[in-house]
């Protein structure tokens, strides 16, 4: 994942301690310590309005993002860029249970690529690279700053996303000004895989497959040189994908750097279950 320093939206003493918290390598020496010897809390949230845009980008323009034990999946000489960005239902600890519903329902974007190998060997489980995470609540950002190596997130300054009438919605302005996107798209009849993506794929549903169902997820850990991994349980049925025909897409600096320019192959899950089951060092 990118290495980026916590940035406050938050002006003053507020988020003066927000940075403090989330950027102290102290209590990220701390966390790691303690979590040597308990168990992981597995987290859980019911997902809803999933919006996946992806990309076929070139290779050498992610190359920077990539650690030296990732290998990506090469496609023709591109990779699969992912953008995939949705509401949380009540994201808190699964042993929670019924109380789960107390817990808040951020926004939350996923940012990645795709994984052939680690160290020269191919995960047991789909996998791919985490670039960047954004939430639009301090809770959850400071949060995985706190409490997670695989998830180390941005807060966004501006994070809408909606669906309302068939029409999708995302607009992000993270803090640092380098992760903003805008996308809106319809919902359509015929589901068409674009012929872009003819090298990744041999139709739409192998796509939807390939795309949706990934196991675990790596992240680069700049402070001590490792990576992190993190387990899921997100049963996607490809057959819920909802074809979405873009009516507007606007990139930001990092979309436009990685060559994602052109307008996102794009889907949307409308509801699924989610779970964190576990992370560790690697």
């Amino acid at each position: 994942m990118i290495a980026c320093r916590y940035v406050a939206s938050t002006p003053g003493w507020m988020g003066r301690c927000q940075e403090g918290l989330a950027n102290s390598p102290t209590l990220r020496s701390l966390r790691r310590k303690i979590f040597r010897h308990i168990p992981f809390p597995v987290l859980a949230s019911d997902v809803r309005d999933v919006l996946y845009a992806n990309w076929l980008v070139p290779v050498e323009a992610v190359a920077s993002l990539v650690p030296p034990e990732i290998e990506l999946t090469d496609i023709d000489g591109t990779a699969l860029l992912t953008v995939l960005s949705y509401r949380h239902h009540h994201f808190g600890p699964a042993l929670a249970g019924p109380l789960r519903v107390l817990f808040p329902s951020p926004l939350q974007s996923n940012w990645r690529l795709y994984v052939r190998a680690v160290r020269g060997r191919t995960p047991p489980r789909p996998t791919v690279l985490f670039i960047r995470n954004i939430f639009d609540q301090p809770l959850y950002a400071v949060g995985t700053r706190l409490f997670s190596d695989a998830l180390p997130s941005l807060l966004a300054g501006r994070f809408k996303h909606q669906r309302e009438a068939g029409t999708w919605e995302t607009t992000i302005d993270d803090a640092s000004g380098a992760g903003d996107i805008v996308l809106v798209a319809e919902e359509c009849d015929r589901p068409a895989l674009p012929q872009s993506f003819a090298s990744f794929a041999s139709d739409w549903a192998e796509a939807i497959r390939r795309i949706c169902l990934q196991d675990a997820a790596i992240a680069h850990v700049g402070d001590i040189g490792r990576l992190a991994r993190g387990d899921i349980d997100l049963p996607i049925d490809p057959v819920t994908a909802r074809p979405l025909h873009v009516l507007r897409y606007e990139p930001g600096p990092s979309l436009r750097n990685w060559g994602a320019t052109a307008e996102p192959f794009c889907f949307g899950i409308p509801a699924v279950r989610f779970r964190v089951l576990g992370e560790q060092l690697t």
